[in-house]
């Protein structure tokens, strides 16, 4: 992990070991400033939900994804920036199985990890920043990140092979 280091303006901290550490409070530099903050919601609005894409609507089958849905998920990425997609097929069982062994992955000993992080030329692999700039606010997360299309940008050494069957 040292080469690494040299790659961040700032050292790489793994925000599970920071939550792991007996820390009372957030650190600052995970704090955004007040201004930068969603507006807090004062009342529950039923009307309000993040966009929700149903790909069993309209019959999406055959010839790729009616006009309707494409519009759906433009509208969702422009005006929320994510969105949850119902009825596209994924069997329930495979992604339970996925989530228990992305656990597992966090989970590893971060030596092992480590082996699979990104740097700034790339965000492909296990990080726990966002930005690259030094004094950034930083995002009270890690995460794993994987092209998979297009396959010109995928890099098969960024797939962990731990834990077994993963890849």
């Amino acid at each position: 992990m040292s080469n690494l280091q040299n790659y961040w303006p700032e050292p790489i901290v793994r925000v599970r070991s920071l939550s792991e550490s007996g820390i009372t409070e957030i650190p600052s530099r995970y704090v955004k400033p007040l201004e930068d903050r969603p507006a807090p919601v004062t009342e529950f609005d039923p009307d309000v939900n993040i966009p929700v894409i149903d790909l069993g609507v309209g019959g999406g089958g055959g010839g790729g994804w009616p006009g309707s849905v494409l519009g759906q998920v433009s509208e969702a990425c422009r005006e929320w920036g994510f969105f949850q997609v119902v009825n596209h097929g994924v069997d329930r069982s495979l992604m339970r199985e996925m989530r228990e062994k992305w656990r597992e992955f966090f989970h590893l000993p971060e030596e092992l990890k480590a082996e699979y992080a990104n740097t700034p030329c790339t965000y492909e692999g296990y990080g726990s920043r966002l930005g690259v700039e030094k004094g950034a606010v930083l995002d009270w997360s890690d995460y794993y990140f994987l092209h998979y299309l297009p396959s010109c940008l995928r890099d098969p050494n960024k797939w962990p092979a731990l834990p077994p069957l993963f890849r």
